[in-house]
């Protein structure tokens, strides 16, 4: 987050504003990583925007411009080179083509791209989307076993989705970097990184 704050504050006087959306549902949470930063931060504990914008991973930047159109969709951006021996993504890279579009209106992608590079939801990935929410009702209910039905059904479905998977792992009281966070990472890369929208490695 430091990193889009950097670029927040070098691109303001452009028009350019960060918006940040955390799929998690506990403000406490999320607080700490906000420390420093000035842009808003949101909180999608339905999944809703990853539904409507087919995310499957994070994380996920969406550029969209003054005229509320998308010119970038989807895409495995990053602000820092932190996670760069693990994605092999060039974050300079990727913020030099954000600077370039700000201030020079010139698109990453052009617009035939655009609309396909996001493909549907699959109706197994919208059933698991479904799942989750209905996985939270339960577990508010007090119903953890219903819950856990819910959430095991929804990565059957949809096993590389991590806004599914990594997602729920500290729901159910688990360590979102530990050993199911290794597995979920190895059977992504086996399985060639799949991505509702344009992977930039």
């Amino acid at each position: 987050m430091p990193g889009w704050q950097a670029l927040q504050d070098e691109l303001a006087d452009d028009g350019f504003q960060v918006i940040a959306v955390a799929i998690d549902e506990d403000a406490d949470k999320i607080r700490p990583f906000t420390e420093g930063v000035t842009y808003p931060v949101l909180l999608d504990a339905d999944h809703v925007v990853t539904e409507l914008y087919a995310i499957s991973n994070v994380p996920t930047v969406v550029l969209i411009d003054a005229d509320d159109t998308i010119v970038q969709p989807n895409w495995n951006a990053y602000a820092t080179d932190t996670f760069k021996d693990f994605t092999g993504v060039d974050s300079g890279r990727q913020l030099d083509a954000i600077r370039t579009w700000v201030r020079d209106g010139t698109p990453l992608v052009d617009e035939d791209t655009a609309r396909e590079a996001v493909g549907d939801l699959t109706p197994d990935e919208e059933q698991a989307k479904l799942l989750w929410r209905i996985a939270l009702h339960h577990r508010d209910a007090g119903d953890d076993d219903a819950a856990a039905r819910c959430w095991d059904r929804a990565a059957e479905l949809a096993p590389h989705d991590w806004t599914i998977r990594r997602a729920m792992l500290p729901l159910r009281g688990r360590d979102p970097f530990g050993d199911e966070f290794f597995t979920l990472a190895a059977e992504f890369q086996q399985a060639g990184r799949p991505y509702h929208g344009i992977s930039d490695r």
